[in-house]
């Protein structure tokens, strides 16, 4: 029996999702046999992940493309969650897993980090749309322009599976909530929140009224940061056990949605904790003007996000035995604790 440990690489241990991942990895069932390497920016976090996480440390930058190839090619898996739009970061990782695989025949495992923002649309708020994906259905997910939120990536990942030098696997989370909890965040190693619902929290609370984009119809997934968490793992553990039975490549989008929700949930859910505490009379949301789109979100474009539909079923993700256990009224109970935490910081000068 071999003694040799897989060598495991994982971006954005730092970050939301990779600390999450991270996390689950250190407590995996086979958490002896990996020999963890994170590729992290922040030197003092680096210390404390060397010093009481016990895991291998590498600092730098996305920008150090040189010393990603590197560590990708010393990897026979790689989680990337740290950006999922960094094209120069996503080819220097499939380089580096080119290089090992004509150097050991070795197969290497790459997990990538995308999201539902793929297949958003124009809605502005103001409609529905009809269109519903599921990641097993591949004639659709090849239908999705090339122009599209995140597919520049995407398409440069399935390109390294369709070539044969690696296995790849896409995860596309929804809207993430809830504030994520466990050692690596108590150390304050890892960020806590999300962002997506944070950015309208923190529009809200300067403006004193929750806002909205258009009516805020428009219909987007959800999911729980345990469960997103959870799915990466069903996924690396399926990888290992069932390598035959998991979709790769084209095959390999893995959806992560356990319900839907309006945009106008969210905002009124918004607005009835800001009457709750006081600051707003009235919890009904109110339309973002044109100027506070650009002042909160940087550009109108940017802002209209925040009022698109992405329909997604999770099918691939749940046939792999994926149980998601967190639900859309998880979501609307996580946003008051979440303006708690920001009104929190705001108060210390954090913020």
């Amino acid at each position: 029996m071999s003694t040799t440990k897989t060598p495991i690489l994982l971006t954005g241990a730092t970050g939301y999702i990779g600390g999450s991942v991270l996390q689950r990895l250190l407590q995996h069932p086979k958490a002896n046999t990996f020999d963890i390497t994170v590729f992290v920016r922040n030197v003092d976090k680096a210390k404390i992940l060397e010093s009481k996480f016990g895991v291998k440390v590498v600092v730098g930058t996305l920008k150090d493309l040189g010393k990603l190839e590197a560590l990708a090619e010393n990897s026979h898996v790689i989680f990337h969650t740290a950006d999922a739009d960094d094209q120069f970061a996503a080819r220097a990782i499939l380089s580096g897993l080119k290089k090992r695989h004509a150097k050991l025949g070795d197969l290497p495992i790459l997990i990538h980090t995308s999201g539902t923002g793929l297949l958003t649309d124009d809605a502005r708020g103001e409609y529905v749309t009809e269109t519903i994906y599921s990641d097993l259905n591949v004639e659709q997910l090849k239908s999705i322009p090339p122009t599209a939120f995140h597919r520049d990536v995407d398409l440069l990942v399935i390109e390294a599976d369709t070539q044969g030098y690696a296995r790849t696997h896409i995860i596309f989370p929804s809207t993430i909530y809830g504030i994520a909890e466990g050692p690596l965040f108590d150390a304050g190693v890892s960020n806590p929140h999300s962002i997506q619902i944070p950015y309208l929290i923190k529009a809200s609370l300067d403006r004193k009224q929750a806002g909205i984009v258009g009516k805020g119809v428009s219909l987007w997934p959800d999911v729980h940061i345990h469960d997103v968490a959870d799915l990466y793992i069903v996924l690396f553990d399926s990888i290992v056990n069932n390598p035959d039975k998991t979709g790769h490549g084209w095959e390999g989008f893995y959806f992560g949605e356990n319900g839907e929700h309006s945009w106008y949930q969210i905002s009124r859910a918004i607005g009835d904790v800001l009457v709750e505490l006081g600051i707003s009379k009235d919890p009904e949301p109110t339309p973002f003007s044109p100027e506070e789109l650009v002042k909160y979100f940087g550009s109108e474009f940017m802002g209209w996000y925040s009022g698109t539909n992405s329909r997604a079923r999770a099918d691939r993700s749940r046939s792999i035995g994926w149980k998601p256990k967190y639900t859309t009224e998880d979501l609307l109970k996580s946003i008051k604790p979440e303006i708690l935490a920001y009104k929190k910081l705001l108060e210390e000068g954090k913020a």
